[in-house]
């Protein structure tokens, strides 16, 4: 599909910027282009969803990866994060938002579909899936605080963020917010997030 292969470019230059951030020892995503206002709902400055949290969360010893892996929650997400090869992307320098879809939210997904996800002939779909939930920049709950905005993914496309009363993401409500990892932050959501066809 001609998105895929839009992707898989996207995704191998995001692969190249982390590489190069982990040389330069700590240098962060490109941030100016991470978030554009929604047509007309906007209700904050969206520079909150490219730009570092203004009060600094002390992170935990562990990068995303590792942090996922801690947390039984995310069980089914890390072995899809592993299928799909990500590992060592999301170990990378960041930073990184991971809107992460607990156990419960794969489940509620049609009989099979992970399973089908999962077979190395559809990987790409995978990878394309996984990392629409990813953001190239650090945004912690706090930052889109009372706003609406629709910051664009590692995927490519863009999420609805409402955090009017509590934070949703498309149709997905975050469940647990601000998981700290030395690379980034981690919000569980309760619903796996789909990219759009177009």
């Amino acid at each position: 599909m001609t998105i895929r292969r839009h992707f898989t470019a996207r995704f191998s230059t995001m692969t190249a910027l982390a590489s190069l951030a982990l040389v330069a020892a700590g240098c962060s995503a490109p941030t100016d282009k991470a978030a554009t206002p929604a047509a007309t709902t906007a209700t904050a400055d969206t520079a909150a969803m490219t730009a570092p949290a203004a009060t600094t969360t002390p992170a935990m010893a562990g990068d995303i990866v590792e942090v996922a892996m801690g947390a039984p929650q995310f069980s089914t997400l890390v072995t899809a994060v592993q299928a799909a090869g990500l590992v060592d992307t999301l170990k990378g320098a960041g930073p990184f938002t991971v809107f992460a879809p607990t156990n419960d939210a794969f489940a509620k997904l049609p009989a099979g579909t992970v399973e089908n996800l999962l077979k190395p002939e559809n990987k790409d779909q995978l990878v394309a899936l996984l990392t629409y939930h990813v953001l190239p920049s650090k945004v912690m709950a706090a930052d889109v605080a009372g706003a609406q905005v629709t910051p664009a993914t590692v995927q490519g496309k863009t999420l609805a963020v409402d955090g009017r009363t509590g934070v949703k993401v498309n149709n997905a409500t975050v469940t647990a917010g601000d998981i700290a990892a030395s690379n980034g932050v981690i919000h569980g959501i309760d619903t796996v997030l789909m990219p759009p066809a177009k």
